[in-house]
């Protein structure tokens, strides 16, 4: 027989409201507007033909049937919180699918990563390298470490820590380029582009109040960490950014051009997981580990976000 089922979305709207008894704390959990919240709980009680709030000047209160619904509710969505739960857990409970950028993975993480091993030997962490960012719908992964804005729904977002962008040469090239004595002077250099990040040097531009040309001459590469090789070999200027300049900056082999002309990245380092995973334990070993390794991490002073 063919179930008659309300839609989902407006089910979980009127049954975290009805939890909350408040369309804002709904909102928040749902991660949500409170007027989307509103709307679904007004278009469930439109397709029901059955009020289920009474809306009073203080609040909400629950009608007859809104008491009789909001429990049955609960009790399924927990049903299924929980076999989801069972179900990643029967997958892999030991195992941490992580997607990482290959410049993150290379210059910062696995130099690290045999401690987290050593601390945590119940757990081990299987890295999947990628210039994109998962869309956790559909990403076959647990987790991911990333550089942007926490804007999935459904995703869990933990703060990890803010980056500067600068531009860096190797000595060589400066000693070539006599010339690069303020950011105007980058104008007809060879900057280093990196096409998964395509806005990084146009924010440095704009914050100096310099013109943004339409496509800005220099080679193209996939990846930072091969964007700062080029640099090192004096193929033209790249951007630098926290965690990735550390060993260049103190072997000398990249040098920073214009010191004290650094711009804040319009995006932060975020560590993401679907929202079902964030309390197992593989996830929050790993979490309590990366934010102990950053919280030890003398050039990442003054940019951690917790």
């Amino acid at each position: 027989m063919r179930r008659r089922l309300p839609s989902l979305n407006a089910l979980r709207a009127f049954e975290a409201a009805a939890r909350h008894m408040s369309y804002k704390a709904a909102a928040e959990e749902l991660c949500v507007s409170q007027s989307a919240v509103s709307h679904q709980v007004k278009g469930l009680e439109d397709a029901l033909g059955i009020a289920l709030f009474v809306r009073r000047v203080r609040g909400l209160e629950l009608t007859a049937a809104g008491r009789l619904y909001q429990p049955v509710l609960s009790v399924a969505f927990d049903g299924i919180a929980e076999g989801t739960a069972r179900l990643l857990q029967g997958r892999s409970d030991g195992v941490l699918t992580l997607q990482v950028y290959s410049t993150f993975t290379m210059r910062w993480l696995l130099p690290r990563l045999s401690r987290f091993q050593e601390s945590c030997p119940g757990f081990r962490v299987h890295l999947h390298t990628a210039q994109q960012d998962p869309q956790f719908a559909q990403a076959d992964v647990d987790a991911a470490i990333i550089i942007g804005q926490p804007l999935q729904q459904g995703v869990h977002y933990q703060p990890l820590f803010d980056c500067e962008l600068f531009p860096v040469c190797s000595p060589a090239y400066l000693v070539d380029h006599p010339e690069l004595r303020t950011p105007a002077d980058l104008a007809g250099q060879e900057l280093l582009q990196v096409y998964p990040s395509p806005d990084d040097w146009p924010a440095w531009f704009r914050a100096h109040g310099l013109e943004v040309p339409p496509q800005p001459a220099g080679l193209r590469f996939e990846s930072y960490d091969v964007a700062l090789a080029s640099a090192v070999r004096g193929i033209g200027v790249a951007l630098g950014q926290q965690p990735y300049m550390e060993r260049d900056l103190k072997a000398g082999t990249l040098v920073e051009l214009f010191p004290g002309t650094r711009v804040p990245n319009p995006n932060r380092w975020l560590l993401a997981c679907r929202a079902e995973m964030q309390t197992l334990p593989k996830f929050t070993s790993f979490s309590h580990w990366l934010l102990a390794e950053i919280a030890a991490d003398e050039s990442l002073a003054g940019l951690r976000c917790c």
